[in-house]
This record gives structure tokens, C-alpha cells and sequence, in this order.
């Protein structure tokens, strides 16, 4: 047993995590991957001119639904493991990293300028860890595979989670099959694996706190900044963009599963079923910030709210919201009135503990 199972059990048996079959195997995983990257370090001084360094280890792809400690265990990882340079960034901020080289590499006329910017990411991380792969933009789809094959050919170990298989990467993303080959390419390059757990942890962050949040007041923003960060673990998630038909639907912050909103970004822009799918297709926890009082005069908005929370509901999204009134008072009377019922019933339920998952009162 390696350093990296030793701190895990250490950690298990102190109270600090819960003991999870399905955590641990695949902590023995990465206990593997630990020992290899150390027993295939590059030699030093004068042998490494004279001794060919070895392969590189495969990478690991560690994949399951949201909360089941996929961070948790590559982060622990990354704290315990031998390994240099090492670098650990969430995906979104990595790929925002990449499109800056790239434009500074096109600034100086580079003919190829993906190449050089494998080269020095590889120079700077001899492991790379990656949190929460998620392609939703075809910018991103069009270059990840050229990027990751540079990466893996300069003897870079990568090492990434996410909540959806390979094959689940980008889909109904346009061109989709252009982006097929980088799908393979995980599959060959990288041991996937999936982390299995029946338990939700981080649901079990929210027990005993409401979730749709009255009045709107800084005591609210308050409770829902604390929930994002319960949910999230951390203050602010990273902006994106989803291909939604061709056009760009502007994500203000991801993170972990979670995507948050104000009311006015998601109801009171020219939007409708197709984003409000992309939205269920691609989080699982929405955050939605002042939700306002509607009168007849704002029916465009409540219809635009009555689409968006029957999207979530068909979707079994979670819901965290912050409203000048409770369910029944958002929208007392008007054309969609009677509409209106329904979703009042809707946003009832997503509040119960049986939405939320079972897991919720029980961890």
C-alpha cells in the first residue's frame, strides 16, 4: 500500500472522510499512478544525458455524478504525490489559459501556434490535473484533441475528473464529429475509470437550510452565497459558453455541477426552451438570484420563468433561488395565471428533501 492509500485510511479512520468502498478503489488507482509517475521520473545531472527516460505512465479519467468526491480524491492526489513540475487547474480556467497563448502565438505570426503552446504547458506540468471537463463550446472542441495530443507526446501525465463518460463529452454539440477522435484518444491515452459512490456528499451540505430564500435582502444573498460555496466549495465559479444552436448561451458562473443566475440574465433576455435545455442537459444544481414580484405588465418574463422551471423540473434539476415573494406570490394574476399554478406546485416540490435526494437528511 502506497503513501497516497496510507493518507487516505489515516484520513478515513480520524473521522475526516466518510469510509466509501468506491472512493477508496479508486484512490488505489491513483495510489498506482502515484507509484509509477515516481519510478518513472526523468534522471538527473550527468545520467540524464547518457539514460533514455522512461515512458510516461497513463493518465487517469475519473468520471461520476456530481458530489461523489472525484475532487476530493485527485486533489488529495495531487497533495500527496511525487511529481515535478505538477500543475492543478479546473478546466475552464486551463482553457481560458490556452485561448490567451494561442492569440499570443498567432500575435507573433506562429504558423502552427497550437504546437508551441503544448510545448510549454508540457514544460510546465510533467503531471496535469485537471478538474471538471466539461466541453461546451465548439472553440474548446475544436482544439482539445490536438492540445491533449501534444500534451501526452511531450510525457505529460494527465489526470482529470468530470461528471459525464467520454462518450458523453460534447453531445448535440455542433460538428460533434469532428470532436469523435479526442473522445478516442481519452479512451486509448487514459485509464477511465469510474467513481461509482451511492452517496451525494455534498448534498448533504444543505440539510436543514431552505432553498428558496425570502425576501430578498443581504440576509438572503447571504444564505445563498453560503449555499454556493457549501455546494461548490468555492466563492466564485468560472464563467462559459454553450453552443446553443449555433449561437453562445453566456454562462456568469460554473463550478462543480452548478450554474448560477440573476432572474434578469435568464428571463429577461430574448431566451427560450432550446437554452433552458442546455442549462438541464449540462448542470444539475441551478442557482437563480432575485427572482422579482410579477405583475401583468411582466408577462414575457413570467413565461419566460414558467419555461425555465418546467425545463428544470422535467430535468430533475436542483434549484437554489432568492425571491421578493414566496412560490404563490411571484405571480398572483395575469395571462399566465392559471399557467402560473402549476409552477407554483413545481417550486414547491423542488424545495422538499425528497427532490433534493434522500441523501440529503440521511448524511
Amino acid at each position: 500500500m502506497g503513501a497516497l492509500l496510507t493518507e487516505y485510511d489515516r484520513r478515513r479512520d480520524a473521522g475526516l472522510i466518510r469510509p466509501d468502498a468506491a472512493q477508496r478503489a479508486v484512490v488505489g488507482k491513483l495510489d498506482q499512478l502515484a507509484t509509477e509517475l515516481q519510478q518513472s521520473a526523468p534522471a538527473s545531472g550527468l545520467l540524464a544525458r547518457f539514460k533514455k527516460p522512461p515512458p510516461p505512465p497513463k493518465g487517469l479519467y475519473i468520471h461520476g455524478a456530481v458530489g461523489r468526491g472525484k475532487t476530493m480524491v485527485m486533489d488529495l492526489f495531487y497533495e500527496v504525490v511525487e511529481a515535478a513540475p505538477k500543475r492543478r487547474v479546473h478546466f475552464h480556467g486551463f482553457m481560458q489559459d490556452v485561448h490567451r497563448r494561442l492569440y499570443e502565438a498567432r500575435q507573433s505570426h506562429a504558423q502552427d501556434a497550437l504546437a508551441p503552446v503544448a510545448r510549454d504547458l508540457a514544460k510546465g506540468a510533467r503531471l496535469l490535473c485537471l478538474d471538471e471537463m466539461q466541453i461546451t463550446d465548439i472553440a474548446d472542441a475544436m482544439i482539445v484533441g490536438r492540445l491533449f495530443e501534444g500534451l501526452l507526446a511531450a510525457g505529460t501525465v494527465i489526470v482529470t475528473t468530470s461528471n459525464l463518460s467520454p462518450d458523453q463529452l460534447y453531445r448535440n454539440g455542433l460538428n460533434r464529429q469532428l470532436f469523435l477522435p479526442f473522445i478516442d484518444l481519452i479512451k486509448q491515452r487514459l485509464d477511465v475509470v469510474s467513481l461509482e459512490s451511492p452517496t451525494d456528499y455534498r448534498l448533504g451540505r444543505v440539510k436543514a437550510h431552505e432553498t428558496f430564500l425570502t425576501p430578498i435582502s443581504p440576509e438572503t444573498d447571504a444564505r445563498l452565497q453560503d449555499l454556493w460555496q457549501r455546494l461548490t466549495d468555492t466563492d466564485k465559479g468560472h464563467p462559459l459558453e454553450i453552443d446553443v444552436l449555433g449561437r453562445k448561451l453566456h454562462v456568469p458562473q460554473a463550478a462543480h455541477g452548478c450554474a448560477r443566475f440573476s432572474f434578469a440574465e435568464l428571463c429577461q433576455q430574448p431566451l427560450g426552451p432550446p437554452d433552458y435545455l442546455a442549462l438541464a442537459q449540462n448542470f444539475q444544481i441551478l442557482f437563480l438570484e432575485h427572482i422579482p414580484e410579477l405583475n401583468p405588465d411582466r408577462r414575457n418574463e413570467a413565461k419566460r420563468f414558467v419555461l425555465l422551471i418546467d425545463t428544470l423540473y422535467d430535468g430533475k434539476v436542483r434549484l437554489v433561488a432568492t425571491s421578493a415573494q414566496a412560490p404563490e406570490g411571484i405571480y398572483p394574476a395575469g395571462d399566465h395565471a392559471f399557467e402560473f399554478g402549476r409552477t407554483v406546485s413545481r417550486l414547491k416540490e423542488m424545495q422538499s428533501a425528497s427532490w433534493w435526494g434522500k441523501k440529503i437528511v440521511e448524511t
